[in-house]
C-alpha cells in the first residue's frame, strides 16, 4: 500500500512539473505577462512622444507661428518694426523678455 501511495505521489509531481515549471507553465506565463505589460506601457509613452513630434512638425511645415516663437525664445530675434523691452530685477538679471507693438506712424 505504501508503494502505491509513493508511486501516485511521484506521478502527481511529474504531472505538476510541466504545469508550473515547463515551457508553457504558469511561471513562464506570469513572466511573459509582465513583459507584455511593460512593452505596452513603453509603446504608449512612445506614441505620445510621436504624436507631440508629429504635431510640431506639422506646425513647422504649415504655419509661421512656431518658427517665429522658436526664433524669439531660442535665438532672441525680433521682427522688423518691433521694440525690444527687457525688464531687469534689482540684482541686474533679466526678469522677462517681451516685444511690444511698434509705435503708431505719425503723419
Amino acid at each position: 500500500m505504501r508503494l502505491i501511495i509513493l508511486s501516485l505521489f511521484a506521478l502527481l509531481l511529474l504531472v505538476q512539473y510541466p504545469l508550473w515549471l515547463g515551457k508553457g507553465g504558469w511561471l513562464r506565463v506570469w513572466d511573459l505577462d509582465g513583459q507584455v505589460t511593460a512593452a505596452k506601457r513603453k509603446n504608449d509613452e512612445l506614441r505620445a512622444r510621436n504624436a507631440k513630434l508629429n504635431s510640431e512638425v506639422m506646425d513647422l511645415k504649415e504655419g509661421t507661428g512656431a518658427i517665429e516663437e522658436r526664433a524669439r525664445y531660442e535665438l532672441g530675434m525680433i521682427k522688423e518694426g518691433e521694440v525690444f523691452v527687457q525688464i531687469l530685477e534689482n540684482n541686474g538679471q533679466p526678469l522677462n523678455i517681451s516685444s511690444a507693438a511698434p509705435p503708431p506712424n505719425k503723419k
